[in-house]
């Protein structure tokens, strides 16, 4: 479960920024994405394997 704690005199949009921040940073709102909408076998597969060559190169570089 993702926290954030308010420091004393800190806005709240501040605050709701460093949440949104630690939300991507943990992939939760990608992962309510795939939940949320059905995705074919197929289209996984071929959304990981895109994902792998995408690593693939950049770890080439």
């Amino acid at each position: 479960m993702t926290k954030v704690r308010v420091k004393a005199d800190e806005p709240f949009e501040k605050a709701l920024r460093r949440f949104k921040k630690k939300c991507n940073k943990e992939g939760l709102m990608q992962r309510l994405k795939e939940i949320k909408y059905y995705e074919k076998p197929s289209e996984r597969r071929r959304r990981k394997l895109a994902k792998a060559i995408s690593r693939a190169v950049l770890d080439e570089v």
